[in-house]
This record gives structure tokens, sequence and C-alpha cells, in this order.
């Protein structure tokens, strides 16, 4: 199953530092760590665009009082593009969302705001970015299972109390229970007692993006259900 993805850099000034301006090898770098990522579960990425916005209040201040606006501007295609939008999250007091990495929005939203649709993504994680521990480009990857249906794998702790309750959470049944988000890369860790180890490799964690290589076949048939139910594919 195939997606087309419009990738939307907004930038403050053309430094890649501070100012948040990529190159067309930036992104056709991260584009190849996304389909690495989603090449075992049958999911592949198409770049159809690249387009460049000189916004430095959408840049800085991204936020439910700019990203409306930003991405009614900007977004291209229908339920089955992905839209990427990438920013600083400098976020000043306008904002809550000071220090975030990305976010995605599910399917099921498409029907109700289809213009807000995609995913909105610091511009320092991807491949050789600047964030500490998060520069490899799994961000990305793990923000696109959220816009393909997938929670994370510690959605709901160890009862799954936000989901149903025999496939966790997560509402995937090969994902082991899971208290709370990983930090670093603890091989043995297990904070659901009898459910098996923690999936910390797992892109949907919150790991360090050294840790994270796979999904599982569980979550790959979850998000191809999604996609068919919800993004017309």
């Amino acid at each position: 199953m195939s997606f087309d993805v419009h990738i939307h850099v907004v930038y403050g000034d053309k430094s890649n530092t501070i100012g948040g301006y990529l190159s067309d090898k930036d992104i056709h770098a991260q584009m190849r760590v996304l389909n690495e990522g989603f090449a075992s579960v049958g999911v592949s990425w198409n770049l159809v665009n690249i387009s460049r916005v000189h916004q430095l209040d959408w840049f800085l201040n991204i936020g439910i009082d700019i990203f409306g606006a930003m991405k009614t501007s900007l977004r291209q295609g229908g339920a089955s593009t992905l839209n990427i939008y990438t920013v600083s999250f400098y976020n000043t007091a306008r904002t809550p969302h000071r220090g975030m990495l990305g976010y995605s929005t599910i399917p099921r939203d498409y029907a109700i705001a289809p213009a807000l649709d995609g995913v909105v993504i610091s511009y320092t994680v991807f491949p050789g970015g600047t964030q500490k521990s998060y520069h490899l480009g799994h961000t990305l990857t793990h923000e696109a299972g959220h816009w393909l249906g997938l929670y994370h794998t510690f959605q709901g702790g160890c009862s799954g109390s936000e989901g149903v309750s025999e496939t966790g959470g997560d509402q995937v049944d090969d994902t082991p229970p899971q208290r709370n988000s990983t930090e670093g890369c603890p091989i043995f860790r297990d904070t659901c007692r009898g459910g098996g180890l923690d999936a910390i490799d797992n892109f949907m964690d919150y790991s360090p993006d050294e840790c994270r290589n796979n999904f599982t076949p569980g979550q790959g048939t979850r998000m191809l259900q999604q996609a068919q139910v919800y993004r017309g594919k």
C-alpha cells in the first residue's frame, strides 16, 4: 500500500541549525528512513512535492491558534495524502507545545476536519539533525504510524484501560502491555509482569532513535485496516 507525501518546510531563515531550512538532501534522507521503517509491513511512501514557506510566526509559534491557518493554506491532496509540516516548536508562552518533537492526526479525524490532517514535526529530528537522541529520522516514522492509526505501545498502561482490554490500550494483540514510555534503551525492561518484556525497540514507544527499529505484524495489520476504512485505500 503506497501513500503520496507532500512536505512543507516552514522556516525562519535559510540556516538549518536554528532557522529550520531543510535541503532536498535532508528530505530525501528522511524519506529513505521512512520507507525503510515501513517496508516490513507493506507500506511505502512516495514523495510528490517539497514546498518551502518563509513564515516566521508559523515557524516559531506553532500551536492551536496557528496550525489551522498553516494547514489550511498549505495542505494538498485527500485522505490518503500525507502532509508533513516542519517547524521549530520553539513555542513561546502563546502555545503549550514547547519542546515537542512532533504530533499527528489519526485516521478517523479526517472526516471531521480534513484541512487539519497531517503531521507537524520539528526540523531538528530529521536524519543528521540537532535533536539529542532523536536525530536518525524515526520520529517521523512514529508520527506516520499515528497517521495510519497506531497508538503508543504504552497506551492505557498495564490494564489497557484506554483501549480494548484483550489487545491492550494500543488495540494490537502482539505488542506486550507497557506501563509507561521508555527512556534510554533498557533491554530487559518489564513494566507489566506476565505480558512479556516491553517493546522498547518498537517505533511507537518513546525510546531514543538508536533503540527503535520495528513495527509488529499486528501493527501492520491495524495500519492497513485503518487505511482501508478511513483513508480510502
